[in-house]
Parts: structure tokens; C-alpha cells; sequence
């Protein structure tokens, strides 16, 4: 049995294609570098190194770093290399994909893929799958018939010809089938009373027929007049609680394919009516049958047998059914209980909700559509294996459909095809070593369809080691003394300690063999170097006459007599070997592109190359990714400079002062090829040549500048002239000093006017008078005003008369300030 794994992506488009595996990946990331993946802790035997990563590989060679631990042979590839390994004694298991071009389907391809995997590795195969333009279809009505479900009953007696004439747009061929159920016909589910038993519906003077858990009662038929005959023969029952028997009877439905003549080829279409919830798993306890479902077909004469002895199936069990038989689900329900079957819907693929309306050919034609417009697929992977897999499935979805989640396809078209992309991991090997090369399949299933891709993968997690299986790790090494070296595996050190020290009780303790000591003199001689005093150059331990290195924080020794090691060697910016090679025997073995003692220096010229292409200019050898010029009087990154190498300007005026002669004329140029170089060019503006190859001179003839620039170009001289002189005559030297002096004193003179005439104007006073009166007092009379009037009153308290007072008013008018009385 497999395990229901993911939903992944709706498919309506199912024709797989696997295209491609992508390259191997690590799964679960690392912060340490692949290197110290694969020796840090250290390795005891082939299959661990293995299961380090799959870039981690393991030598094989016999004498490999002979002397060190047994771990150094656990590596990188390229590292194992450059130590010395043959590439034929590399252990090192690649990724493998095979298509099995034999099995051929019109809708998913390719049927069988075999991929073979070692731990933390991961492969992507590419799955396509294309839907028809009409596909045979078989609707089977699974019918709730209790009492409650009587009008429904009746509006089914006239689908059969409706819906055969509905779907000929879009099926090739339609053929019905109709089964019922109730519900478990145990108490408390059912009233037990041998009244109620035949006819629970006695109370009513009503003639029912006994509750039943699934009664399959037409098979796959194209006969619609024998479909509405059937239909109108059926009788309702009853029971006792609410919830009722759906999920039992659909997957009764669904695994017996044979009774109930479910088609290869068509498009399987199962519908379940009903007005109220259905029993999960595990409520049979109240009747007490505690048994699991089987998912097994258990008809008998058409009647669903063990009802009564299993549990409700669980949904993962019945989704998992649904989708091996290439069922679509629908469920035509009342308005009270969508909410519950819309929860119910998600966790079931392929499946649809309706609600029960008197259009119901509507709704199963327009859900039909709906299905097929979708495209999605199901892996699953063994149970055995489940959890040492890693799986995820992401669709390409064709021009016009729309993904949903990275997982299914929507709105596809007939012809169409959808690609999913499918990515298995290795994350771990098998706990038992009997299997640690077993054979897992995965099965790829798209929904609703009867064809599926199978993928099996083949777990590397055991070492070959060659034709001889000899791997010289631990559980395969030991001295020729009969010891157990240090790097020996445990297991097998505490097994031969065990028979070393075991004595038989009809041996005499005098005449039990024993083993010659493992130090001493006849030892240590086979473990010095000639005209060494010390055993193993005094980095290792004598065994049994061979070198045990030491290992230290610096790296690894080992040698015969552990004479080398892997960090005596020329070291750059503090890395050992300039972090670009590995250290073998005291020398630096670099990696590809790099060379030098301490692999410093790239193999490559590229930086050597000047802009014209040449390696260093033509003018000397590339060193270490530098220049090194031919001749000390070159310099520059690219021996492109050379100071003393160009000719003075003063050598070449001769030449300048013949082509002037000639007015600058082309076709008389060759008049001047005894004083000038034969490289000789005019142009309009000198100033284009700027740059580090070019010398700009200056040449002088009657009062005129005319430029020039000189190069050595490749051994040759170039000369180019500017045909534009700088001319400057005296009378332009008179008038640049008139123009200078009149604009340097004329703006001063008009300046110190206009002050003069602000300083005058200030000076005269307001009104325009040019006599001021002379004021004796020396005082400011600025502030008094120079004109004044006056009235006054006066009033006599008695008047002369008894009618009027008498009064006098004296009124002093303007005169000017200083003016005298009158």
C-alpha cells in the first residue's frame, strides 16, 4: 500500500514527457565548505563517506596516503586527485536517470522512469500530460435513499435521456450506472426491533425496504430506457441518527471495478446524493466495530458484506482509492449541509460540489467541464520509504491556463498539454544494511485519469569499490601481524581482543598460541627511513612493523615512514598554497587554472593582452598574469610605454619645415622622404590622437604654431600634421594691447564720474537755494518749523451787560521763521 503524499497541480492536459534531470543537489544546506563536509568528524568506512553528501567521494586506491587515517581517504573528487588518486579507484556514485522508451500511454509520458540516487542527492524529471478532445465517460448515481430523499428519487426517473443528449457534445460515449445506500444496519444507526428490521418505515403504513450500508444495483450501462426503469423501481428506507453512509458506499463503489463495469478508457464520474452529513472513521465504535477498513472490494450479490464488521474508511484512505481507480467525485448536496462538504471537498482530489437543484443535468455538465478544464497530479512514495524521501511537483502550465498555488493548471483547452516539474531527494539511506540498495517506486498519478508514470529509485548507499568490493576502510583492514590497527573498526577490534584472550578449556594454558608483540626492536627497524634513527621520522607509532601517522591541527601526515604531509608548503595572504591547491608531498598541487610554487599565478594570458590584441603590446612575455618587457626602455602594464624610444620633436622640424614648403599638398608629399619618415598624415585636429601613445610637439614658423604629434607604432614612426596653424601677427599684438588698456582704464574713468556727481549733488541743498542765512546762535534750526499760526481766546467772568458776555479773539497768521513783527 502507498501513502497519499500531496496534491500537486490539476491536470488537464496529461501526456508526460521527461525531459530533463537537472544535476544533483544537496538537500538541507551546509555552512561548511564541501571539503570539511566530507572529513570533519572523521569517516571509519566507505558507506559513511557516502552518506556525507553527494559531493563527497571515497579512494579505494590501495597505499593511498599509506600511514594516515583511514578517513583521509573520504574527500572531494578533485582533491583526491591531486593527492595522488587514480580516477578509476574514486568511488563516487552519480546521479542516473533511464526512460523506458518500451511503455508508451496517449496521455501521460513516459510510463516508467528509473532514477538512482545516493544520500542528500536530488534529481528533477520533467512529466507531461495532454487531454483528449472527447473522452468516453462513465457516471455511476450513488443515491442516499432514505426517507427524506423521496422528491430527489423522483427527478431522477427523467435524467437518463436528458443527460445522454446534454453530454454527446462532449462525450464520445456516456453509459450510467446507479447504486443506493443508508447506512450501517446495526444499532444504533438502525432500529433493531424485528418490526422495524424489514420495513422501517412501518409506523407510517408505509412498505420501505431495509436500511442497507451500499446496494449496487445497475451496472455501466448505454440503455437509458433501462436506467429510468431501475430508477423507478427504487424504494426509500429510513434510519435512526442524522449522519449517514456515504463515504462506505463510495468506496465500495470505487475499488469494485468489475461489478460495477467501470471502463479503462473512459473518464470515471462518481456522484453522491444526499440531504445530510456522512459517518467518518472511527464513529462505528458506537456499534462497536473497531476494525479499519481494508479498502477492499467486499460485494456480494451485489450487497456491500462486511458493513457490519468494518469501520468507516478514513479520507485519506478513500482519497487514495479515488485517485488509484481514476475516480472524479461529485457531490450533489442540500443548501443545509454545503458548508460541511465544502470542508469535506478539500481534502479529496478530484473532487466537486453541487448543489441539488431541479437543473441538476446543468450542474453535472457544467462540473464535468470544470474537471476537465483542470490538470493536476498526486505522488506518492511507498510507506516503507515515506520518510527518507523528499518530493515537490510544480506545473508548467500551457499558453492560456492560469496556476493555482504551484500545484495544478486551471482552464486548459483539449490538445493541450501540461508539463510538471517533479524533484525526488534521497534525504537518507535504509536503517537495515540489507537494504541499503533497495528499489522504492513513486507513483505519479494524475487525477481523474487512467494512466499513470511510475518512477523507481534505486538508494546507492553501499560502496562497490571496484571488481574485488575491497574499500580498505575499517571494516575491511587489518595488519599482516594479526593485530588490530588503531583505525581498525571497533566492532571488529573487541571480536579479535575477544578470540586473542579466549583460551580453550582442552588447551593447556602452556602450549595456547600467541601473538608476537606489536613494538620492538625487530619492528622498528622496518619503520625508519634509511639513516634514520627515529621510528616513523618521529610523527607516527610503530605497528606490527608499519607507521600509524599522527594526525595534528596543522593537517594530516602519512608516508611510509610518515615523511609527508599536507601544509609543508609556500603559503600566500596566509592560505596554504594561496587557498588555489592542495599540499602533496611539500608541493603544491594547484587547482585548474592556476600554477606557480605557491599557485599564485594564473594559466591564463588574458590579463597580459593589450587593447590592440597583442601580448603585451609585442614587446615581451606574460609572467605570472604580468608583463615582463623584452626591453628595460619599455614600461607599463602592457610594455606599451616607452619614453626614451620616441624620436625629439626638434629631429622632425625638418621634415615639418619640407611639407610646409610644399603648402601641405599630398601629391608632393613624397618630395620630403629624404628628411621625413615614410608614416606621414595630415589631419584637421590633432587633438583626436590624444592619448598614451602619442607625443604632442610644437613647431614655429613665421609667427605661426603648427601642431604635430609622433608614435612608434609596432618598430615604425608615425607623424600626423595639423593642416590648421596658430598664426599671430604684430598689428594683432597692437590691437590686443589698445583693446586691453581701454577695457581696463575706461570702465575706472566712468566709475569715478559718477561718484564726483553723487558727491556734488549731495552737497547742494533742498529747494534749490544757494544762500543760507546766517543763524548767530549756532544752533540746528533744522528741526523747527519755519511757519506758525495761532488763535487765542479770552473771557471775561462779568460781563458789561445782563444779556451777553463779552468776548475777544486775537488770530496770529503764518509768517516765515525770522521774519520780523509788524
Amino acid at each position: 500500500m502507498t501513502s497519499w503524499l500531496h496534491r500537486y497541480g490539476y491536470p488537464t492536459q496529461h501526456r508526460v514527457l521527461l525531459c530533463v534531470v537537472l544535476a544533483a543537489n544537496i538537500i538541507g544546506g551546509s555552512s561548511l565548505s564541501g571539503e570539511s563536509v566530507c572529513s570533519s568528524p572523521p569517516v571509519s568506512s566507505c558507506s559513511e563517506c557516502l552518506r556525507r553528501g553527494p559531493q563527497c567521494a571515497w579512494c579505494f586506491e590501495e597505499g593511498f596516503l599509506d600511514g594516515a587515517e583511514v578517513g583521509e581517504r573520504c574527500n572531494l573528487v578533485g582533491n583526491l586527485a591531486r593527492r595522488g588518486c587514480g580516477l578509476e579507484f574514486i568511488e563516487h556514485p552519480e546521479v542516473m536517470v533511464e526512460v523506458n522508451a518500451t511503455t508508451s500511454s496517449t496521455q501521460v509520458s513516459p510510463g516508467e522512469i528509473t532514477l538512482t540516487l545516493r544520500p542528500g542527492a536530488e534529481a528533477s524529471v520533467i512529466v507531461a500530460v495532454q487531454q483528449l478532445e472527447k473522452y468516453p465517460v462513465d457516471l455511476y448515481y450513488l443515491v442516499d435513499v432514505s426517507a427524506s430523499m423521496q422528491e430527489n428519487l423522483d427527478q431522477l426517473k427523467t435524467v437518463g435521456v436528458a443527460l445522454s443528449h446534454r453530454m454527446r457534445e462532449h462525450s464520445s460515449d456516456l453509459r450510467l450506472g446507479f447504486g443506493s445506500f443508508v447506512d450501517k444496519p446495526v444499532s444504533p444507526y438502525i432500529n433493531v426491533h424485528p418490526s422495524k428490521i424489514n420495513n422501517p418505515c412501518s409506523d407510517y403504513e408505509v412498505k420501505c425496504r431495509p436500511a442497507h450500508g451500499f446496494h449496487h444495483v445497475l451496472s455501466m450501462t448505454a440503455n437509458m430506457s433501462e436506467f429510468t426503469r431501475i430508477i423507478k423501481r427504487q424504494r426509500i428506507s429510513g434510519n435512526m441518527d442524522t449522519p449517514e453512509g456515504g463515504l462506505d458506499a463510495m468506496l465500495q463503489a470505487t475499488v469494485c471495478q468489475g461489478e460495477v463495469g467501470w471502463r479503462g478508457e473512459a473518464k470515471r464520474l462518481l456522484l453522491l446524493m444526499t440531504d445530510q452529513p456522512s459517518h467518518l472513521a472511527l464513529d462505528s465504535r458506537l456499534a462497536g466495530i473497531v476494525t479499519p477498513h481494508d479498502g477492499l472490494c467486499h460485494l456480494e450479490n451485489n450487497i456491500y458484506m462486511e458493513s457490519t464488521t468494518m469501520d468507516h474508511p478514513s479520507l485519506g484512505l478513500l482519497a487514495e482509492k479515488l485517485l488509484e481507480n481514476h475516480v472524479y467525485s461529485l457531490f450533489a448536496v442540500e443548501q443545509l449541509q454545503y458548508q460541511w462538504y465544502e470542508e469535506l471537498v478539500r481534502l479529496l482530489p478530484g473532487s466537486n460540489l453541487l448543489f441539488q437543484a431541479p437543473k441538476l443535468i446543468d450542474l453535472v455538465v457544467d462540473a464535468y467541464k470544470r474537471l476537465l478544464s483542470v490538470v493536476q497530479v498526486s505522488v506518492s512514495v511507498e510507506d516503507r520509504a515515506f520518510s527518507r524521501f523528499l518530493v515537490s511537483v510544480s506545473p508548467l502550465c500551457p499558453e492560456g491556463s492560469v496556476s493555482h498555488d504551484n500545484r495544478s493548471c486551471s482552464n486548459v483547452q483539449p490538445n493541450q498539454t501540461v508539463y510538471f516539474n517533479i524533484t525526488i531527494g534521497l534525504h537518507s539511506c535504509p536503517d537495515d544494511d540489507d537494504d541499503q540498495d533497495d528499489v522504492v517506486q513513486v507513483f505519479v498519478r494524475p487525477v481523474g485519469y487512467n494512466e499513470s508514470s511510475i518512477i523507481k529509485v534505486h538508494s546507492r548507499c553501499r560502496c562497490h569499490c571496484g571488481p574485488d568490493w575491497r574499500c580498505h576502510d575499517d571494516t575491511t583492514h587489518q595488519s599482516t601481524c594479526g593485530e588490530v590497527t588503531p583505525d581498525t573498526d571497533r566492532n571488529n577490534q573487541d571480536l579479535n581482543n575477544q578470540d586473542m584472550h579466549t583460551q580453550t578449556p582442552d588447551l593447556d594454558p602452556e602450549h595456547t598460541p600467541t601473538h608476537p608483540h606489536t613494538h620492538g626492536p625487530e619492528w622498528s627497524r622496518q619503520c625508519r627511513a634509511e639513516g634514520s634513527g627515529v621510528d616513523c621520522n618521529g610523527r607516527g607509532v610503530c605497528v606490527c612493523g608499519k607507521c600509524v601517522c599522527e594526525r595534528n591541527s596543522l593537517g594530516t601526515v602519512y608516508g611510509e615512514y610518515c615523511q609527508m604531509d599536507d601544509y609543508s608548503c609556500p603559503y600566500q595572504h596566509g592560505l596554504l598554497c594561496g587557498g588555489r591547491g592542495m599540499c602533496v608531498s611539500g608541493d603544491c598541487v594547484c587547482e585548474e587554472g592556476w600554477t606557480g610554487e605557491s599557485c599564485r599565478c594564473p594559466v591564463s594570458t588574458a590579463t597580459c593582452l593589450s587593447d590592440n590584441g597583442l601580448l603585451c603590446s609585442g614587446r615581451g612575455r606574460c609572467v605570472c598574469g604580468r608583463c615582463v618587457c623584452d626591453n628595460h626602455q619599455y614600461s607599463g602594464a602592457f610594455c606599451e610605454r616607452c619614453p626614451t624610444c620616441h624620436s625629439s620633436c626638434q629631429s622632425h622640424w625638418r621634415c615639418i619645415d619640407c611639407h610646409l614648403s610644399h603648402g601641405l599638398s599630398q601629391r608632393e608629399a613624397g618630395e620630403c622622404n629624404h628628411t621625413c619618415v615614410p608614416l606621414v598624415g595630415y589631419v584637421n585636429d590633432v587633438t583626436v590622437l590624444l592619448g598614451q601613445v602619442w607625443r604632442q610637439c610644437v613647431y614655429k614658423k613665421d609667427n605661426c604654431y603648427y601642431r604635430f604629434h609622433t608614435a612608434l607604432v609596432s618598430g615604425n614612426t608615425l607623424l600626423h600634421f595639423n593642416t590648421q596653424p596658430e598664426c599671430v601677427s604684430s598689428r594683432r599684438y597692437v590691437g590686443t594691447f589698445l583693446s586691453v588698456c581701454v577695457l581696463t582704464f575706461l570702465p575706472g574713468l566712468v566709475m569715478l564720474a559718477v561718484l564726483v556727481l553723487l558727491l556734488h549733488r549731495r552737497s547742494l541743498p533742498q529747494g534749490g537755494a544757494t544762500d543760507q542765512p546766517y543763524n548767530p546762535t549756532g544752533k540746528d534750526l533744522s528741526h523747527i518749523p519755519k511757519t506758525n499760526e495761532k488763535t487765542v481766546s479770552y473771557r471775561r467772568d462779568r460781563p458789561p451787560g445782563p444779556d451777553r458776555p463779552m468776548e475777544m479773539h486775537i488770530t496770529v497768521p503764518k509768517m516765515p521763521l525770522g521774519e520780523p513783527w509788524q
